[in-house]
């Protein structure tokens, strides 16, 4: 194929999946020139597994990508069916918005937001080679011999890295939902020198809606009280579809277990590591064969299809076992099946090739971000899509990029995780996986980053002058609270008795009362009425820092503790054979992973607290020396 130069830009987005539009558009905005090649410009966006947006930790990532000035909260606040709050009955720390999208809606309504963008190009195209020069990456050359220049390249091709699918006994070359896969781009990282591992998602049956006997399950309704995950969204979506929950049962289990050696997972055709987090139901049954029933979600997938997501029965078992499967689970008995449901294997990028910023090692300002370093989930994705954009904008255009630590943002967790820990199976985000998350909720994703979007040029200024508003009212109200001495009237006696509480002995703060577990700042409220009007956003943070305040400062505390070492940089050029003492296996992975501090190195697995207490001498007494030598 003859080569031709096509154009020049200042980053290149390879993908339009929920990483790429992130990354795109956080690109332009910053005010790069910006070119997005996909390989289908009908698939921008698109859901090829769940219909839906958030859930635990997954939610509180969508809350940073906005508060940051990414995309992916406003557009399901206008396009989801359903929205519900998840754990309302737990700690503040794990509570989460969980949507149901409208798949079309939503894929159509971003693609709209891609092309509207003005630094923005968006063109169909094959990507299937970078233009690298000396170690440094210069552009793409697609299929059609067309090269693109730019100054920072951005790959987020998700799971068509030389895709394949597997149903049953076929196996055929493809990306999700029977899309052309990306073949030659993968062979060339590995020519570039990546190192690639090989990993498996999979994707249940869908089904007719009008087939289904929904009396024969159990209804899951939407939250009546209106909710978003943008903090700009004022319109709110109130005609909400229900989802329905059924289960399956032993005759559901005994023709899984009747056709295991016709599953690829167990026949030995899959090679593939699969996601421990969202297992295939053959793998359900086979691991948890004490449990007697699975749950399943049925959850339409828009509001003008009757394709339904059977939720909970993803499988590759072969069409014809898929049929009678679903007729085993109640409320299904009639229904007709749409779509199969199928295992698709693809190629990764080992994470710990990547700097902190999303930079390749390897291959100088070439970046990656989404399912091609390991992760799943369209969350997940859409957040290192941001962050990557970000970097990948900064780049090229000068100025200093950013990075996100583990106290700042879930964001921070995972990107950290990957590029420290590496990953042997598709990555999820969970709240467990943050040592600080009752710093990193819901509520207070705001609060976190506002300031850093606005920094960056990503946050609008009157954006950013709202929120600086909201901040001082949160911080009057509490200063109101600590200053009010509430007596022990009959009035004040009467409502603690009435919520079980312990009455006064003598006067107390407002503030110190609210901390009690029985109370809330809403009773509180009828006794000690604030002057200014809050909104419910700001009565509920203000809430949640004063009952949970000595919490918070010990996680503080740790904060500062960690950001100490942190502050420790290590030298790239550090040799590591120099250092007596440390551990070959520690050194190994040490010179693997290259990390830029102290605390990084303390998180590789491998390195013990043994070889940080030598590292951290060696460093020390490097310090000393150069100290002295001036």
């Amino acid at each position: 194929m003859q080569q031709y130069e096509a154009g020049s830009y200042d980053v290149i987005v390879i993908g339009a999946g929920h990483a790429g539009c992130e990354a795109g558009l956080a690109a332009a905005r910053l005010g790069a020139k910006t070119l997005m090649i996909t390989i289908n410009l009908d698939m921008v966006a698109f859901m090829p597994c769940n219909p839906s947006v958030g859930g635990p930790a997954k939610g509180i990532v969508v809350r940073e990508i906005d508060a940051l000035g990414g995309e992916m909260a406003k557009n399901i606040d206008k396009t989801y069916i359903q929205m519900r709050m998840l754990n309302t009955g737990k700690g503040p720390a794990v509570r989460a918005l969980r949507a149901q999208a409208d798949k079309f809606a939503y894929q159509h309504e971003m693609k709209k937001t891609l092309e509207e963008e003005a630094n923005l190009t968006l063109i169909q195209g094959m990507a299937e080679q970078l233009i690298v020069e000396d170690g440094i990456c210069r552009g793409v050359i697609t299929k059609t011999g067309a090269a693109y220049r730019s100054k920072t390249v951005i790959i987020t091709t998700g799971t068509f890295l030389r895709g394949e699918i597997i149903l049953g006994e076929l196996k055929y070359s493809s990306g999700p939902n029977n899309q052309q896969p990306s073949i030659k781009l993968s062979e060339h990282l590995e020519e570039l020198g990546f190192e690639l591992v090989r990993f498996k998602t999979g994707t249940p049956p869908r089904v007719n809606g009008n087939t289904i006997d929904y009396s024969k399950t159990e209804i899951q309704p939407g939250d009546e009280v209106p909710r978003a995950f943008s903090y700009e969204t004022t319109k709110y979506i109130t005609d909400q579809l229900p989802c329905w929950l059924t289960y399956t049962n032993e005759r559901t289990h005994q023709l899984i277990d009747l056709n295991l050696h016709r599953s690829p997972m167990y026949s030995g055709m899959i090679k593939g590591t699969g996601p421990r987090y969202c297992p295939s139901i053959e793998d359900k049954v086979v691991r948890f064969n004490d449990k007697p029933r699975h749950q399943i979600f049925l959850e339409p997938e828009g509001r003008n299809t009757k394709e339904v997501y059977v939720q909970g029965l993803s499988t590759s078992l072969p069409e014809d076992v898929q049929q009678q499967l679903i007729k085993t689970v109640p409320g299904l008995e009639n229904a007709q099946m749409m779509r199969a449901g199928y295992a698709i294997e693809y190629d990764a990028v080992v994470p710990t090739q990547l700097w902190p910023t999303l930079e390749t090692k390897v291959v100088k300002n070439l970046y990656t971000a989404g399912q091609i370093n390991g992760t799943s989930g369209y969350e997940e994705a859409a957040g290192q899509g941001l962050m990557a954009g970000i970097n990948g904008g900064l780049n090229a255009l000068g100025r200093e990029q950013l990075v996100l630590s583990r106290s700042d943002a879930y964001i921070g967790v995972l990107i950290d995780d990957l590029i420290t820990k590496g990953t042997n199976e598709p990555y999820r985000l969970l709240t467990s996986r943050a040592e600080y998350r009752l710093l990193l909720r819901h509520d207070n994703a705001d609060l976190r980053l506002t300031e850093v979007g606005h920094e960056i040029g990503l946050i609008r200024d009157d954006r950013y002058e709202a929120f600086l508003a909201k901040k001082s009212a949160i911080e009057a109200e509490r200063q109101r609270l600590s200053s009010v001495i509430l007596k022990p009237s009959p009035d004040v006696q009467e409502l603690i008795r009435s919520i079980g509480g312990s009455e006064l002995k003598d006067g107390i703060r407002a503030s110190d009362l609210l901390k009690r577990p029985e109370m809330t700042y809403e009773l509180l409220e009828t006794l000690t009425k604030s002057e200014t009007l809050l909104d419910d956003e700001i009565k509920e943070q203000i809430e949640i820092q004063i009952k949970y305040q000595g919490y918070i400062e010990k996680s503080l505390q740790q904060v500062e503790r960690l950001k100490k070492m942190e502050d420790k940089k290590i030298p790239e050029n550090i040799d590591y054979d120099a250092i007596s003492g440390i551990a070959t296996e520690a050194k190994q992975k040490l010179k693997q992973i290259k990390p830029l501090s102290l605390a990084q190195a303390s998180r590789i697995s491998g390195v013990n607290p043994a070889d940080i207490s030598i590292l951290l001498v060696y460093l020390e007494h490097g310090r000393v020396a150069r100290i002295s030598n001036e």
